[in-house]
């Protein structure tokens, strides 16, 4: 889960609909603008050449400064388009997610009950109807990280497995799923780990993940349960930044940490952060404006992978 703005904490949304640069413009300059406490924002594609930016806030909701920045990020037209409006409890489990097609990552198709039907018999289904599109697999840095997980089973099999940051679980549940290794996952947010904890079960996962309710990785279980071999953290820059010395403390010698929720703009300061803790870049790739890292811990890692063409035109 992106570490910030809670879902209990949402009240109001605005969504635009325009172009992919657009839309990735308008949820970038919104999630540049506020405290990620206060507003969460995402761009995602709903269909074939139609995209969405969202923002969901509390206290800090201003319609008329959302307008001016959608203006300032495209044109006052686009901003004219604008919808906004207050959000129930149950609005937030249900946002973001009717009428999105399934999300293919690899051997993962992450959908909502409306796509049940379409998961093929040999893919890696998971179902999720929680949260925010970043939460449901729509998310750039949720694409970027499903896509670290396909990887690193080219890589062999850790064993030991660490989610920081969990929100909805997909990333708990895609990893257990594709290794059939205990997966401990954490987040701050106590709904998130109920949620969470559900989606775990419904996935055939829930044997495999151990969920907790704890900021970062400030948990006896989570520092008891490594080293380990495979950690991920789909959070934001300045979290990472403040764990970079735990988590990469945390990690088995040769392990992996895919680190997430980065900006591209932000993705050098994160890398710098890790490096100064001994860690060597993996892999780099980019989806929709948002930079998903790989690193490895100790010893000489292996040449970064170029990104390849599908990544570069998204």
């Amino acid at each position: 889960m992106l570490e910030g703005l809670l879902p209990n904490d949402a009240t109001h949304f605005i969504r635009v609909r325009a172009g992919e640069m657009d839309a990735r413009r308008i949820a970038d300059l919104i999630a540049e603008t506020f405290d990620p406490a206060e507003v969460a924002a995402a761009s995602f594609e709903e269909s074939e050449g139609v995209w969405i930016a969202e923002a969901y806030a509390g206290s800090a909701f201003d319609p008329d400064l959302m307008r001016d920045l959608v203006a300032i990020a495209t044109s006052p037209e686009r901003a004219e388009t604008m919808e906004f409006g207050e959000i129930q409890q149950q609005d937030w489990i249900a946002a973001s997610l009717e009428g999105l097609a399934p999300v293919v990552v690899g051997p993962f198709r992450v959908h909502g009950a409306h796509d049940r039907g379409r998961v093929p018999v040999n893919a890696i289904g998971i179902e999720i109807e929680a949260a925010l599109a970043f939460g449901t697999g729509h998310h750039g840095t949720t694409q970027g990280c499903l896509a670290a997980i396909v990887d690193e089973a080219r890589q062999g099999r850790p064993r030991r497995i660490l989610d920081v940051g969990t929100g909805t679980g997909v990333l708990a549940i895609a990893a257990a799923r594709q290794f059939r290794s205990g997966v401990m996952a954490g987040d701050i947010d106590f709904v998130a780990v109920k949620t969470a904890r559900e989606n775990a079960r419904a996935n055939l996962a829930g044997p495999f993940v151990t969920l907790v309710h704890a900021p970062g990785v400030d948990a006896g279980m989570l520092r008891d349960g490594g080293p380990y071999d495979l950690i991920l953290a789909n959070i934001l820059l300045p979290p990472l930044k403040r764990l970079a010395r735990s988590l990469a403390g945390l990690l088995a010698p040769g392990g992996r940490v895919v680190l997430s929720g980065l900006l591209d703009s932000h993705a050098n300061a994160a890398l710098a952060a890790y490096r100064a803790q001994g860690l060597t870049l993996v892999r780099r790739r980019s989806i929709a404006g948002w930079t998903t890292l790989t690193l490895r811990s100790g010893g000489v890692a292996p040449r970064a992978f170029p990104a390849t063409s599908a990544e570069k035109k998204r």
